[in-house]
Formats: structure tokens, sequence, C-alpha cells
């Protein structure tokens, strides 16, 4: 496991602004688009990332993380594991709290990187189940 109980818990908490969230568009089939939903209602400010910038449940997008003009607390990483390490690595440069994998999204060496640099890291866990179960 990649991140105990606590650790989930207190990356969570860490959104007080904004959640970053990489893969998120408006395609309403994609588990990003129900799990942003989630978010929102346990009061999150849920900031789409993706190539098309296109707005999702009524937020800006923009195509990287490195567009968005102001601090982003949590990066929350629905891409392909191959692609999860490159996005950890631009969570890291523009100063985020935390970076978390979704389900199925595993990089254990971008995971000690991103250990290494002082982030919190939640990896292969969906925070749309962590939060009604951690509270």
């Amino acid at each position: 496991m990649y991140a105990d109980d606590e650790t989930v818990r207190e990356n969570l908490a860490g959104v007080r602004r904004h959640l970053g969230l990489v893969g998120l568009s408006a395609n309403e089939d994609r588990a990003a688009f129900g799990v942003a939903r989630v978010l929102q209602r346990f009061g999150k400010r849920v900031v789409p990332v993706h190539p098309r910038a296109e707005p999702v449940h009524g937020e800006r997008g923009y195509a990287t993380l490195a567009d968005i003009p102001f601090p982003v607390d949590v990066v929350d990483v629905f891409v392909n594991s191959r692609l999860a390490g490159p996005v950890a690595d631009e969570a890291v440069a523009i100063g985020a709290k935390a970076v978390w994998f979704q389900l199925g999204v595993i990089d254990p060496e971008a995971y000690a990187r991103t250990r290494a640099a002082g982030l919190a890291m939640v990896m292969d866990r969906c925070p749309a189940i962590e939060i009604p179960r951690l509270g």
C-alpha cells in the first residue's frame, strides 16, 4: 500500500483552495467526470486539467498544471500509469502540497520522487471513495 489512512486523510484535508484534476474533461462517460462531481459535493474546488482545456462542472479548464494562474494544493492524476510520473514531477514544480494517483495509476518511481521532494503522496486510491469513508 502506498498510503495509510492518516496520509489519505491529510491529503484530502490539504485541499484548502484548489484541486487540479489531471485528465478531467467534459466527457461524462469518463470516471474523472463523476469523481470531480463527488469532490465538489464535499466542498472541494476542482480545476480541470486536460489538453483541450475545456470547462467542466462550472470550472475553467487548463491545458497543463503550469497554465493554472493560482496555487493548487493537491494534484489528482487520472492518466495512464506510464504518463503519471511526468505529471507528478509537474506537481512538484508548481509547488503543490500533495499528489494523488487514482485507482490503477501506479508508478513507484514517481511515488518515491514525489515523497523525496517533500509532498504527500497517495497512489492507487480514489478520493471519491475515501472522503465518505474517512470523513
